[in-house]
């Protein structure tokens, strides 16, 4: 990739307050699949088909099948220098936050700590009956899990198709990318609906806006520069404070 404009290297010299939001893009570097669209079937089931409630209540065991096949990939899987630069910008910023779509881990184990995971951790379970949540180790565990409070089924604590954000969180990172000046979007489609929305009001309050992909986005007419890219190879190039 060619030098980048010093004008884009100057806002994020300048920057004080950044939000980066990441979508699949930066995993699949990672060697993590994509689990939608064409790719995305498990013996011959789409994620839509197993990633719901109404199908964890029909065969909660196949679907931890599937979430058992995915946590191993996950496991194996190393974070990328794009995972990596991220974790490092917390230390460059007076205000750093990350808001990924991703539940595979890869950023908590890069260093990151300024994080919410929009869409939860594939990692922790919580129970279908009561407040009891927890984190998965590396051992192996009978299907379905059972809740040691209440012996009801414990579920993947992902949020599913059907199911509603959580608003306290949502609010949270609404009135980060209010505030924020930089706004990195990397390695998202701009398909699912809530980070579209969140990006939109980072971008609406004036922050300098920067899209890293591979493909343009929906979102690419709507930011100051779409830098086409692997996430690796774009954000070592923004490191200039």
């Amino acid at each position: 990739m060619q030098a980048l404009d010093e004008n884009i290297l100057e806002k994020c010299r300048s920057a004080k307050r950044v939000v980066a939001i990441t979508g699949a893009g930066i995993s699949a570097e990672s060697g993590i699949p994509t689990f939608r669209g064409k790719n995305g079937y498990w013996k011959s089931y789409r994620a839509e088909d197993l990633a719901n409630f109404e199908s964890f209540q029909k065969n909660p065991i196949l679907v931890w099948e599937w979430y058992q096949m995915r946590m191993e990939i996950c496991r194996k899987a190393e974070p990328n220098p794009g995972h990596l630069a991220i974790a490092k910008m917390e230390s460059l910023y007076p205000e750093f936050h990350l808001i990924t779509q991703n539940v595979d881990n890869l950023h908590p184990r890069a260093g990151s700590k300024n994080i919410t995971e929009l869409h939860g951790n594939i990692f922790t379970t919580r129970c279908t009956k009561c407040t009891y949540n927890s984190t998965l180790g590396s051992d192996s565990f009978p299907l379905p899990p059972i809740c040691p409070n209440c012996n009801s089924i414990l579920r993947p604590n992902i949020l599913w198709f059907g199911e509603s954000y959580d608003i306290k969180v949502l609010d949270d990172c609404i009135q980060k990318l209010r505030s924020a000046d930089l706004l990195l979007i990397i390695g998202t489609s701009g398909q699912v609906t809530v980070p579209v929305y969140l990006a939109e009001e980072a971008i609406q309050s004036g922050a300098y806006s920067i899209e890293i992909n591979l493909d343009r986005s929906t979102l690419s007419k709507k930011v100051n520069v779409h830098l086409q890219g692997s996430a690796s190879e774009v954000l070592q190039l923004l490191m200039v404070k």
